[in-house]
C-alpha cells in the first residue's frame, strides 16, 4: 500500500515538472531596450548629377562611416565590372588576330605609362611643401650662410687638387712638351709616345683624385652638413675627369701625331669640345639630383630632375649633329664621277639624310630613357650616355679596323678630314706607302664584310643588354655567331699562311716569262706541280675540318657524320681503286722527276710535249697538234727526250771515191 502511494506521488511530481517546463518554453521573452551599438538601417547615399566641388565637399561631410564605405564599395564594383567588360571585349578582339594582340598589349602598356606619369606629376605638384625641410637638412638649419660656406670649401678642395696636378705636370713638363710636339716616325715609336702620354695624363688625374680626397677627409666627417653634397660633387668630378681622359687619349686635340682617331686637328678639337659640354651638363644634373635626394626631397621631384638629363643630353647631341652634318655628308658621299655604282648611289642618298636618321635615333633614345626613368627609376645616366656613344664607338672601331686592313694589304696610311674633297691633300700626318700584297688584298673585302656583320650583331645585343632586355635566344645566337666567326677567321688565317708559303715556293720554282721556250712554254718544275696538288689538298682538308667544327659548335652531333663519311669513304675506296692507283702513281712519277711540264716524252705509242699534269692524268701534245690524255696508272715506261743531253746517230751519204780522212776532219 505504501509503495503504491509513493508511486502516485512520483507521478504527480513528474507531471507538475513537465507542465512547468512547457509553460516556460512557450512564454515570449520580454522586450529589452535596444543598445546604441545595434546596427541601424543605412540610408542609401546618392551623389547629385554634375555636382560642383562645394557640393562634393558638403556631400562627403554629411556621410557617416558606413555610408562612405558602402559608396566606395559600389564605386569599386562598378569599376571592376567595367574593366571586366573591356577585358572580355579585348580578348574577343585579340583572339581574331595577332596584330590585334600586339595592339592590345601596346595599349595596356601606354595606359600604365600614362597612369604612372600622372602619379609622378601629381606627387611633384604636391611636393613643394617639403622644400623647407630639405633646405634645413642641407644646411643643418643654419641657412644660406652654411650653404655658401660648403660651396666655398668645395671649390677650395677642387682648386687644391687641380693645383697639385698642375705642379706635378710642371715637374715633367719637358717630357710632356717633347711628346706633344715631336712627330713620331715608325709604328713602334708612335706606340711608345702614345703609351707615355697616357701614363703622364693618368698620373696627373691620380694626383688630383688623391689630393682632393685627402683634403675632403681632413675637412669633413659624416655628421657635417656639407659631407654629402661635397662628396657627391667630388665623385661626379672624378667621373668627369675620366671621361675627358678617354677623349684626350682617342682624339688628342693638341697632338696630331698621337691621335688614334683618323681625323684632322679641327675635327678632333670640335668633337672634344662637344664631349666636354655634354659631360659637364650630365655632371651638373647628377649633382643637383643626388644632392636633393640625399637632402630628403620627394622621390617624384628627384625623378623629374634626374630625368631632365635625357632632354639635355639629347638636345646637345642633336646640336652637335647639326653642326657637323655637312662635314660628315661630304665624308660619306662617294667620289665624283660620271657613272656611279649602285652602292655609291646608296652612299649619296645616305649622305643627304644621315643627320635626320641620327636625330631620330638620338630623340628616341632620349625619350625612352626619360620615360623609363620617370616610370621605373631603374636606369642611370650612364645608360643614356652609352646609348649615344655606342654607334660612334662602333663606327670608330670599324674605321680603325679598315685602316689596319689597308695597311696590312699594302695601302697608304693617310688622314682624311671630314668634308675634305678626295683630291685634296691630307690635313696632317705622313703617308706611308707599302708594297702591295695581292694575296691578302683578295680577301680584304670578305674580311671587311664579315667584321661589319659581327659589329652589327654586337651593337644589337649590346643595346639590348644596356637597356635591361635579357634575351636568352639572342645570347645563344650571339655566342654561336661569335664562335663561327672566330673559327672562320682562324681557318682563313691558316689557309692564307699555307697558301702564301706555297705561292712563294711556286714563284721560285716556275720559270720567268723571258726564259720560256719558243714552243709549248717553259719547262715546269716537278716541285711546282706537287705544290699545286698540295695546295688543293690542304684547301679540301681545311674546308672539311672547318665545316665539322662549325656544325659541332651549333650543337649538331658530328659523330654520325664522321662514321657515315668513313663508310662512304670505304665504299668509294673499293669502287675507285683505279682512281686511287692513278693518283698514287702520278705522285710517285712526280717525286721521281720522270717528266715536267714542257718536256718532250714518249709514253707507249704516244709522243709529245707535256702540256698539263693533273691529279690523275697528264696531257701530251703531239707536234702535229694531237692531244693525248694518259692516266698515270697506265704509264709503264716513259722516255724523256728533254733532259740534259741526247745522242743521235746521223747517216751521211757520199760518193765512193770521196776522201774519208777529209770527211772525218770536217
Amino acid at each position: 500500500m505504501r509503495s503504491f502511494q509513493r508511486l502516485i506521488r512520483c507521478g504527480l511530481l513528474v507531471f507538475l515538472a513537465t507542465a512547468f517546463l512547457h509553460s516556460f518554453a512557450a512564454a515570449k521573452p520580454p522586450k529589452l531596450p535596444k543598445s546604441s551599438s545595434d546596427p541601424t538601417p543605412v540610408q542609401e547615399a546618392k551623389l547629385p548629377d554634375n555636382p560642383t566641388p562645394e557640393q562634393v565637399d558638403a556631400f562627403m561631410a554629411g556621410l557617416s562611416d558606413e555610408q562612405a564605405r558602402k559608396l566606395l564599395q559600389e564605386k569599386i564594383k562598378q569599376e571592376a565590372e567595367a574593366r571586366l567588360q573591356v577585358s572580355a571585349a579585348r580578348d574577343r578582339f585579340v583572339d581574331k588576330s595577332r596584330i590585334a594582340a600586339l595592339f592590345a598589349g601596346a595599349e595596356e602598356a601606354m595606359a600604365a605609362l600614362f597612369g604612372r606619369l600622372g602619379v609622378v606629376l601629381t606627387g611633384a605638384e604636391s611636393a613643394p611643401s617639403g622644400w623647407p625641410e630639405a633646405w634645413d637638412r642641407l644646411t643643418a638649419g643654419r641657412g644660406f650662410g652654411q650653404f655658401a660656406a660648403n660651396l666655398a670649401v668645395m671649390l677650395l678642395i677642387v682648386i687644391g687638387g687641380l693645383a697639385a696636378e698642375r705642379f706635378l705636370l710642371r715637374m715633367i713638363a719637358g717630357m710632356h712638351d717633347y711628346l706633344m710636339k715631336t712627330v713620331p716616325l715608325g709604328r713602334l715609336q708612335k706606340l711608345g709616345f702614345i703609351v707615355s702620354k697616357i701614363l703622364i695624363d693618368a698620373l696627373g688625374i691620380a694626383c688630383f683624385v688623391l689630393v682632393s680626397f685627402v683634403l675632403f677627409t681632413v675637412i669633413y666627417s659624416p655628421p657635417d652638413s656639407g659631407y654629402l653634397p661635397v662628396s657627391i660633387f667630388l665623385v661626379t668630378s672624378y667621373y668627369f675627369r675620366l671621361i675627358m681622359f678617354g677623349a684626350r687619349v682617342i682624339l688628342s686635340p693638341r697632338a696630331a701625331g698621337l691621335r688614334l682617331a683618323p681625323m684632322s686637328d679641327a675635327d678632333a678639337g670640335l668633337i672634344y669640345g662637344w664631349i666636354m659640354r655634354i659631360s659637364a651638363g650630365c655632371a651638373l644634373i647628377v649633382v643637383i639630383a643626388f644632392t636633393l635626394r640625399e637632402a630628403g626631397i620627394s622621390r617624384d621631384i628627384y625623378l623629374l630632375i634626374y630625368s631632365s638629363a635625357g632632354v639635355a643630353v639629347s638636345a646637345l647631341v642633336i646640336a652637335l649633329i647639326l653642326q657637323i652634318r655637312e662635314r660628315v655628308a661630304q665624308a660619306i658621299a662617294p667620289s665624283a664621277g660620271e657613272i656611279l655604282m649602285p652602292i655609291e648611289v646608296l652612299q649619296a642618298k645616305l649622305a643627304s639624310i644621315w643627320h635626320w636618321i641620327a636625330i631620330l635615333y638620338v630623340s628616341a633614345v632620349g625619350v625612352f630613357w626619360t620615360v623609363r626613368m620617370l616610370t621605373h627609376g631603374d636606369v642611370h645616366i650612364q645608360n643614356l650616355v652609352y646609348s649615344h656613344v655606342l654607334i660612334t664607338v662602333f663606327i670608330g672601331v670599324d674605321q680603325w679596323v679598315q685602316k689596319l686592313l689597308a695597311v696590312a694589304s699594302g695601302g697608304s696610311r693617310e688622314i682624311i678630314e671630314l668634308g675634305q674633297p678626295d683630291d685634296a691633300a691630307p690635313a696632317s700626318g705622313i703617308q706611308l706607302k707599302e708594297p702591295e700584297r695581292a694575296g691578302v688584298q683578295t680577301y680584304i673585302p670578305l674580311i671587311k664584310k664579315c667584321f661589319r656583320g659581327v659589329l652589327v650583331i654586337f651593337f644589337f645585343f649590346a643595346s639590348l643588354r644596356l637597356w635591361g632586355f635579357d634575351i636568352s635566344v639572342g645570347r645563344l645566337i650571339a655566342r654561336d655567331v661569335v664562335t663561327i666567326f672566330l673559327i672562320l677567321i682562324v681557318g682563313v688565317i691558316v689557309w692564307q699562311l699555307i697558301k702564301a708559303r706555297i705561292d712563294q715556293k711556286l714563284r721560285e720554282e716556275m720559270p720567268m716569262a723571258s726564259e720560256d721556250a719558243e714552243e709549248g712554254g717553259g719547262v715546269g718544275s716537278r716541285s711546282a706541280t706537287l705544290l699545286m696538288l698540295l695546295r688543293k689538298f690542304v684547301f679540301a682538308v681545311l674546308f672539311v675540318i672547318l665545316a665539322l667544327i662549325i656544325l659541332s659548335s651549333l650543337g649538331i652531333n658530328i659523330a654520325p657524320l664522321i662514321a657515315g663519311a668513313g663508310v662512304i669513304g670505304l665504299a668509294i675506296g673499293f669502287g675507285s681503286q683505279t682512281l686511287v692507283k692513278d693518283i698514287i702513281a702520278g705522285i710517285f712519277f712526280l717525286i721521281d722527276d720522270a717528266f715536267r711540264v714542257g718536256d718532250y716524252v714518249e709514253a707507249g705509242a704516244a709522243k709529245g710535249s707535256v702540256a698539263q699534269i693533273g691529279l690523275r692524268s697528264m696531257k701530251l701534245r703531239h707536234p702535229r697538234g694531237q692531244v693525248f690524255t694518259i692516266p698515270f696508272g697506265d704509264l709503264k715506261t716513259v722516255t724523256n727526250f728533254s733532259r740534259d743531253y741526247i745522242i743521235t746517230k746521223l747517216d751521211f751519204r757520199m760518193r765512193y771515191d770521196a776522201d774519208l780522212e777529209k770527211i772525218r776532219k770536217v
